[in-house]
């Protein structure tokens, strides 16, 4: 049986990819469009919040909804090349989470949604 140590030695391991968007339909749109091509196996839209940040020159603050995307970490490059391509802005957020601990259950679903469909 698979615990937090021995996944993390071999490398088995889940992230959580985190960007944001505009607006709600469209972290919806993009999460399910993620989960239908099975390059995630679970997308979270969370928001919305207030973003502050430097663009341009200038700084701004913007509403924006989060989308939270989990993948196992074999997959994660191409998901993000998947979110670059339909993602409205330019130069998006795409940061990877990585976990201490995932629970083996859990980990087990979002390989079995992704990586060996």
């Amino acid at each position: 049986m698979c615990n937090a140590i021995c996944c993390r030695a071999v490398g088995v391991r889940l992230v959580q990819l985190v960007t944001s968007l505009p607006a709600r339909d469209d972290a919806v749109a993009l999460a399910r469009a993620a989960v239908e091509a099975r390059v995630a196996a679970c997308g979270q839209v969370v928001g919305p919040v207030t973003s502050a940040y430097r663009w341009e020159g200038a700084v701004r603050g913007e509403e924006e909804h989060l989308l939270l995307l989990k993948v196992p970490v074999e997959g994660v490059d191409a998901l993000a090349a998947f979110i670059r391509e339909r993602h409205p802005y330019d130069t998006p957020e795409l940061t990877a989470l990585d976990g201490p601990f995932i629970d083996e259950r859990y980990l087990a679903w979002a390989r079995a949604e992704t990586v060996e469909a």
